[in-house]
């Protein structure tokens, strides 16, 4: 089982099924607009410009579990990362990332690329997960990793 086998609902509510991504490097992370981290979409967004020719997208998917720094609808959402960040990555329907509501693709990755000391949830919003064009996970970085870090570790994946 790879990312390619799930499917999410866009922000608009449209399935998006997540094979249309195969031999893609893709970067996927939990976002907030409230959050103390909010300001890493303008990071997320200038690794979509720099890379996206080369291959990488750069999913959002919108969680509402950390402190309810998520409240808005999904068009409140999306009109909040396009004006304040230029968001032009894909953004997804509001999901649960822990518990028994999680997405069956955060399962997924969580299992694929534990945390700290092998835990399985996310800690909290803007937890990022780098997956190879084959549709497996190989990194998971912490939400205070700034998106220009993982810079290289995407130039890489994209060279291979």
């Amino acid at each position: 089982m790879n990312v390619f086998d799930f499917s999410a609902n866009a922000i608009d509510g449209t399935p998006v099924d997540l094979s249309r991504y195969r031999g893609k490097v893709l970067l996927i992370v939990n976002t907030a607009s409230q959050c103390g981290f909010t300001p890493q979409y303008k990071g997320l967004e200038q690794l979509y410009r720099d890379y996206r020719e080369r291959g990488l997208e750069v999913l959002g998917f919108p969680c509402n579990q950390f402190r309810q720094q998520e409240p808005g609808s999904e068009a409140e959402i999306g009109a909040f990362c396009e004006k304040n960040f230029g968001v032009s990555f894909p953004l997804f329907a509001k999901i649960d990332v822990n518990g028994n509501g999680a997405h069956p693709l955060y399962r997924h990755l969580k299992q694929a690329a534990p945390g700290v000391l092998g835990t399985q949830s996310v800690k909290w919003n803007f937890t990022k997960f780098l997956v190879g064009r084959d549709g497996r996970v190989v990194k998971r970085y912490a939400p205070t990793t700034k998106p220009e870090e993982i810079a290289g570790d995407i130039a890489q994946l994209l060279a291979s």
